[in-house]
């Protein structure tokens, strides 16, 4: 148990650069998920003239949608790697939020776009957990989640406010859509640029702490056996 004051942990858990990383990748990830389960109900009323039924309907596919995915993405990154996984998410995002500012029309392009976006968003949440998972310390894993959490809480907030306050100015919403372009392109550099060096590889490893095995031709075959390389 735990005996340092909660703000010398939570000290700690700041100083940490995954926190900060993860923290970022979340609140675009997560808030996106949850701003468009909001916002989109209104979007398509104003954007498309469907009706309110009709919009909650699309909205509960979106929600389900991201949902199904979360477990997924993080499923991916056992596989392969959080970040190559958040990459791919983030990627999707800003080529759905581009071709969506056109206001494409809702079959069957723009319906693709908004499930492709609602896929992404929900991968990318797991895959992010899975990064802090893999990325922070053991003894600090659970407390840079829940400072990741409330960041994701965050991000959520503050899109639909910026979406409305855009909609209200220039009665269009191109503009918020091609903002969250942006935000998801900076997530994506973010993730390739520096996410990525954070994720431990056995070509880091130093030589000396690899088992010698130049010794006896029976050793070699052990060595073998268990899937390392011999010079």
């Amino acid at each position: 148990m735990p005996t340092a004051p909660l703000t010398t942990r939570l000290a700690a858990v700041l100083h940490l650069k995954i926190t900060w990383q993860a923290s970022a990748l979340y609140a675009v990830a997560f808030g996106g998920y949850v701003a468009f389960s909001v916002y989109l109900p209104a979007y398509l009323k104003t954007a498309y003239g469907l009706t309110q039924a009709d919009a909650a309907n699309r909205m509960a596919g979106f929600v389900l949608l991201a949902v199904i995915m979360r477990p997924v993405g993080g499923w991916l990154s056992d596989k392969v790697a959080p970040p190559r996984v958040l990459a791919l998410a983030f990627g999707v995002v800003t080529a759905g939020a581009v071709v969506q500012s056109f206001t494409p029309g809702l079959a069957p392009v723009g319906t693709i776009a908004f499930l492709a976006m609602a896929a992404a968003l929900g991968a990318g949440s797991g895959a992010t957990f899975a990064l802090v998972a893999q990325s922070a310390p053991a003894n600090q894993v659970g407390s840079v989640t829940g400072v990741v959490g409330a960041a994701g809480g965050l991000g959520g907030f503050v899109p639909p406010l910026v979406m409305g306050s855009i909609y209200g100015r220039f009665d269009s919403y191109a503009l918020g859509l091609l903002l969250l372009a942006v935000v998801a392109l900076a997530a994506l550099l973010l993730d390739v640029v520096s996410v990525r060096r954070l994720q431990p590889t056995t070509a880091s490893t130093p030589a000396r702490q690899r088992p010698s095995h130049d010794g006896d031709p029976e050793e070699r075959d052990v060595v073998d056996s268990q899937g390392l390389t011999v010079p």
